[in-house]
């Protein structure tokens, strides 16, 4: 009962930081969903770095080196890469979003191509990328805390009351109690993280390099790349998908609007890549496991790291693992119920009442809040897919969002909303259809070369998505259209 009360103690400390987060706000819409665009550099930080920490660092990060092996690398490569990225994107996309006063990803593109329908397109391919999302940290929380309780409560009793904690405290602080929590929930994961990404190798094996001795001794080839399936191809278009979608998480782009000028996000380029850098001690970790809890098979995979800090520690350190995966939870589930609600509020069903005023947008945002969290509890305990498929899934569908915003950027804007929105849909077609029939590239075309069949689905879908989206578009141009349309940059 001792990590039982640990793990209690965490809760009770996010929730109650979440629920003091408001003290002094009025709460409107505005500041509520992106904090008056008056955070700095160290909540803008650790809110995107909380998409680094998640209950997918400790489970699906750790689970994979368990499991794979050498691909699970790709997860160190692709945000670095994303961050490289921002350095030029999101200085663009805040200023545009500053003048125009936007808030949610949605609103974005509703003003950039002049189409509430598109802003409405892109709300709910986003929830429903979102979903998945949401799923893997309600069944992260659960894994975590009935793992680290040593089974006293059960993983769908803590996914129930991991939930209400989470929907109270959103509601009433929204991003606000997200960024409080991310700054314990940072501090305590890295604490957590680089110590038993230490000490587990050298308490197994003698050190870092020994252990990778062992391993490739007893699995020869596993710490590598194999020629086909998760091959160089397959980890070289993950990387790429992974790093265009990052800032196409709905939750991730309307953080960036909290910012209070476009240098936040210049400075935070250089030092997040080396934030990056801790995740090879969730690896350490996870490749610990391989040797001291060896023969966990699939899915319960995710548990490696848990199970053997059960086995290495005592109870009370195990609470303390078991809440600093429950935070890695909490704060990114809050951002994506927040953003969910928002996106449907403002995107989707005020358009349907025009003339609503924000107030009655807000208290929409807020009501959906709940509603969404239940939805997210039906998938949760009626899911079967690893940490991992479940975020790869959410990618390939977010990325389908890039083409569009890519080509909105540019100084004179080729495409038309018609092309964007036809983009967009045969982009997420694609991806739905592959992922509903369990297929892939190679399942699809077998006559192709193995390099292509390994090539990651989302990576397909974007291309399909370009092409439509540049065909229907020169099909629906206007003529005149060859007068400049001022870009982001300028608009700002």
């Amino acid at each position: 009962m001792t990590a039982l009360a640990v793990i209690a103690a965490f809760l009770l400390l996010a929730v109650g930081l979440g629920l003091r987060a408001r003290r002094g706000k009025d709460m409107d819409l505005e500041q509520w969903s992106v904090g008056g665009r008056g955070f700095g550099s160290v909540f803008v930080f650790l809110l995107l770095a909380g998409e680094i920490y998640t209950t997918f660092t400790l489970l699906g990060a750790s689970g994979w080196a368990y499991g794979k092996g050498g691909p699970a690398f790709y997860v160190l490569a692709y945000a670095s890469l994303a961050y490289a990225i921002s350095y030029w994107l999101l200085p663009v996309v805040w200023r545009f979003a500053k003048e125009h006063r936007l808030l949610s990803q949605s609103d974005f593109f509703a003003r950039k191509f002049d189409s509430p329908a598109l802003g409405a397109l892109v709300a709910l391919v986003g929830v429903v990328a979102m979903v998945p999302y949401l799923v893997l940290q309600l069944t992260g929380l659960g894994i975590i805390v009935s793992t680290a309780s040593y089974g006293h409560i059960s993983p769908h009793t803590a996914v129930v009351i991991g939930t209400v904690a989470l929907t109270g405290y959103v509601t009433i602080s929204g991003i606000h109690g997200a960024a409080w929590t991310a700054v314990v929930k940072d501090v305590l994961i890295l604490g957590v993280v680089v110590f038993l990404g230490i000490y587990l190798p050298l308490h197994y094996s003698g050190g870092i390099g020994r252990m990778f001795h062992a391993i490739d001794a007893a699995r020869p080839g596993f710490l590598t790349l194999p020629h086909q399936g998760l091959s160089p191809w397959w980890f070289v278009s993950t990387v790429l998908l992974s790093a265009l979608g990052f800032y196409m998480w709905p939750h991730t782009f309307s953080a960036t609007f909290s910012a209070r000028d476009p240098s936040v996000f210049r400075r935070n380029a250089v030092v997040l890549p080396l934030y990056q850098l801790i995740l090879l001690f969730v690896f350490f970790a996870g490749f610990a496991a391989v040797i001291a809890v060896p023969g966990l098979k699939g899915a319960d995979g995710d548990l490696s790291l848990l199970k053997v800090t059960v086995k290495s520690f005592d109870p009370w350190f195990v609470g303390v693992v078991g809440g600093a995966g429950l935070l890695t939870a909490l704060v990114p589930g809050s951002l994506l119920l927040m953003t969910s609600a928002t996106c449907l509020a403002r995107n989707v069903l005020l358009p349907l009442r025009p003339g609503t005023d924000e107030r009655t947008a807000g208290r929409l945002a807020k009501l959906l809040v709940p509603l969404l969290a239940a939805l997210a509890l039906v998938f949760t305990f009626n899911g079967g897919s690893t940490i991992v498929n479940l975020l790869l899934m959410g990618y390939a569908l977010v990325t389908q969002l890039f083409p569009a915003l890519l080509f909105a950027l540019a100084a004179r804007r080729s495409v038309t909303k018609q092309g964007a929105a036809a983009g967009i849909v045969a982009g997420v077609t694609t991806v739905a259809a592959t992922t509903l029939a369990h297929t892939t590239v190679g399942g699809l075309l077998p006559f192709l070369p193995q390099a292509v069949k390994d090539v990651n689905i989302g990576v397909i879908a974007l291309l399909v998505n370009t092409v439509v989206l540049l065909a229907v578009s020169a099909v629906t141009r206007p003529s005149a259209v060859a007068a400049a349309v001022p870009a982001a940059g300028d608009a700002g």
